[in-house]
């Protein structure tokens, strides 16, 4: 299985898509968006809109999607079976508040290009 993730280093819903991968032990390419304007700029062209995560799973873009949903795709399409294992962090959520906080405050050294 071949899959790519457009996500954010530090969100709440992009940190539920890292969690899935690890649960499940799957290679995936993280592509950083928020660093590389031609990695944001392919993410908004393959799937059609601005939003993330996004991931590619086999050639099929899941848009705008939690942990969450990417397990549940992955579940119903037999691509990876049911486990007990358990996440290692929420995979239905953005960020708290207080991580919010901590990005506005430039503990974040994420660069926006958009």
């Amino acid at each position: 299985m071949k899959i790519k993730a457009y996500l954010k280093p530090q969100c709440g819903w992009s940190m539920g898509v890292r969690a899935i991968m690890s649960k499940y032990e799957l290679g995936y390419e993280d592509i950083d968006i928020i660093n590389s304007q031609e990695n944001y700029a392919e993410m908004v062209a393959k799937s059609g809109q601005p939003l993330s995560p996004c991931v590619e799973i086999d050639g099929i873009m899941l848009a705008d999607v939690s942990g969450e949903e990417v397990e549940t795709y992955m579940i119903k399409n037999n691509l990876v079976a049911p486990t007990e294992n358990e996440a290692g962090s929420p995979t239905d959520r953005g960020c708290s508040d207080e991580e919010h906080e901590k990005m506005r405050q430039g503990q974040s050294q994420e660069i926006r290009f958009l």
